[in-house]
């Protein structure tokens, strides 16, 4: 951990401001959302379709409304947005603590979207911005603060969740509202430095801006090639936890083994994420990198397999490590593929925006990966349901490993075409007076 803080030292002081408001911003989000659904449903009573509905609106306003704001961002500049969206945040978990009535919860539950929607895509392309040739060995960087923050955010939450659900929202607005001032004080702005550039695409329409980056077809390309990815990084949160249930009960050793799960997901990141990049970027370019990157991600179900083709024992220690052990394994294996490819994902949309717009692309890009997760995950849910009842419970597991594995293919199609790298500059044209 010291060399982490050293590399982080190294950088500009707003690339480093920003990887401690990352994991400000997760200890926030994660001390809270973990416990929303149980204070709706538990606290206020409400129905489970209205609980759905109000995580639901949330996740939709957030990952609808991404190419919105970076858009935004790359023309009123990153951190007007940052500090924008810093602020809703803070309004939307003060509100959900003290609204009861489902208009209000809506409301608020519409605004911590939009406020994701809003600093995401800015503070993403603000790093790559300031971190400049680094890109790569800050995203990694980037991605320390990430999981940390998911790390610590549930354990925070537990506690302040056992004293008040209220105490929890507002502490968790208080963190965002600290953040607001710290961004407006000290974060700098980088209009100044990117003036020119700036002005240029600020006199396009919105309109103009998307109709150009649609017609940039390798990033498309890339964007839809790595929505599996994403489906596949979830299941630490859907298919695993549902897998060490399913043979480990929902008892306290379900409860402990699912804690595990999160927990070598994010130490491991926290732990190996530098070491990973730079052993990766001394060997691969960024498209290998990739390509092996998504292909762990899609062997990490292979360990799945063994409880679902043989036969479990129906008590003891044998059914505990069935239970746990896969699902474990998968989750470390998940996380490892997540590691190698993330850093290179980032810059490779960097790389593809030609470094313009690229708030805008970051929106986009995150925006057709959350329409992909959502859908997804709908088709794994429906799969992991329909497998148990036909007795046939390795089946999505292979389908996932066939996911991973068909992403990793894409991006090779698209590495060996060429299709990863920079955009060849526009030419230059002088307009007449």
């Amino acid at each position: 951990m010291k060399g982490t803080l050293s590399q982080v030292r190294s950088y500009d002081p707003a690339v480093q401001l920003l990887m401690v408001n990352q994991f400000t911003i997760n200890l926030g989000f994660y001390m809270l959302m973990p416990y929303l659904a149980a204070h709706l449903s538990g606290t206020l009573g409400l129905a489970g379709w209205i609980v759905g509905l109000v995580l639901g609106v949330r996740n939709f306003s957030q990952q609808g409304m991404f190419v919105v704001g970076g858009a935004l961002a790359d023309r009123f500049g990153h951190k007007p947005l940052i500090v924008a969206g810093c602020v809703l945040r803070t309004v939307g978990f003060a509100a959900l603590g003290f609204v009861d009535s489902l208009p209000a919860l809506l409301a608020a539950s519409a605004a911590t979207g939009l406020a994701g929607a809003l600093f995401n895509p800015a503070v993403r392309a603000y790093l790559a911005a300031g971190a400049g040739e680094r890109r790569v060995e800050a995203f990694a960087l980037f991605n320390v603060f990430y999981q940390a923050g998911i790390l610590l955010g549930p354990l925070v939450g537990m506690v302040l969740t056992g004293v008040d659900f209220r105490v929890t929202c507002l502490t968790a607005a208080g963190i965002f509202a600290v953040l607001s001032v710290v961004q407006i004080r000290a974060l700098p702005s980088r209009d100044r430095e990117d003036g020119g550039a700036r002005r240029d695409e600020g006199r396009e329409s919105l309109l103009v801006q998307w109709r150009g980056i649609l017609a940039n077809r390798p990033f498309l390309l890339f964007a839809a090639a790595m929505t599996g990815s994403y489906v596949l990084t979830f299941q630490v949160y859907l298919s695993l936890p549902l897998e060490v249930r399913r043979l480990g009960g929902d008892g306290e050793f379900g409860t402990a083994a699912v804690a595990v799960l999160f927990a070598v997901s994010g130490l491991s990141t926290v732990l190996g994420q530098t070491r990973v990049t730079a052993w990766c970027k001394a060997r691969y370019e960024p498209g290998q990198a990739l390509v092996r990157g998504l292909a762990v991600m899609g062997a990490a179900f292979v360990p799945l397999l063994v409880p679902a083709l043989l036969p479990v024992p129906d008590a003891g220690p044998g059914r505990w490590l069935s239970a746990a052990l896969p699902p474990t394994l998968a989750a470390l294996l998940l996380a490892v593929g997540t590691m190698i490819a993330y850093p290179f994902e980032m810059d490779t949309i960097v790389r593809l925006s030609g470094d313009r717009l690229v708030a805008t692309h970051y929106g986009l890009y995150n925006t057709v990966c959350g329409i992909g997760i959502t859908v997804e995950n709908l088709l794994t849910g429906a799969a992991l349901d329909a497998a148990r009842q036909a007795g046939l419970p390795a089946l999505p597991w292979l389908a996932l490993t066939a996911l991973g594995l068909g992403c990793a293919a894409s991006v090779h199609g698209l590495y060996r075409g060429g299709r990863l790298a920079a955009p060849a500059p526009e030419p230059l044209t002088v307009r007449s007076a």
